[in-house]
């Protein structure tokens, strides 16, 4: 392997451990503090002129927003313990460009929550990154 492309790899594998860290942390917010990371936003929100959300977080939806960034933790874990898969990235960049695009699609139909198109923004620029990391794979 040429000295350019076990940095590549090294770089893959370091970007894909930091995604993987920063989604289990995420995915632990939303378990333990939905709802004041409900409430930051609308706390936001106000000074945006934008309409609040519901600051209830419990149930049915919430284990299906931890179930989520358990999936994609775990999808950026094995992008970093198997670099040469190439179906890893490809599933997290669906995985992130759904939720970007459900999110901006409840923006426009639903109601103008500043969390819908952070989530849009942020999701959206990881599929994006994610999706330029793999094709630098090739």
């Amino acid at each position: 392997m040429t000295k350019v492309n076990m940095l590549g790899q090294r770089t893959y594998r370091s970007i894909s451990l930091a995604m993987a860290v920063v989604f289990a942390v995420v995915g632990l917010l939303f378990l333990f503090c939905a709802g004041q990371v409900l409430h930051l936003f609308n706390t936001l929100a106000l000074q945006l002129v934008l309409p609040q959300s519901s600051e209830e977080a419990v149930g049915f939806y919430l284990l299906l927003a931890v179930a989520y960034m358990y999936v994609v933790t775990q999808l950026a874990f094995l992008m970093y313990r198997h670099p040469e898969n190439s179906l890893l990235p490809f599933l997290l960049i669906n995985a992130k460009a759904a939720s970007a695009m459900l999110s901006v699609l409840f923006f426009v139909f639903h109601e103008k929550y500043l969390i819908y198109i952070v989530n849009a923004v942020v999701d959206g620029s990881i599929a994006l990154a994610v999706a330029w990391l793999r094709k630098q794979r090739r």
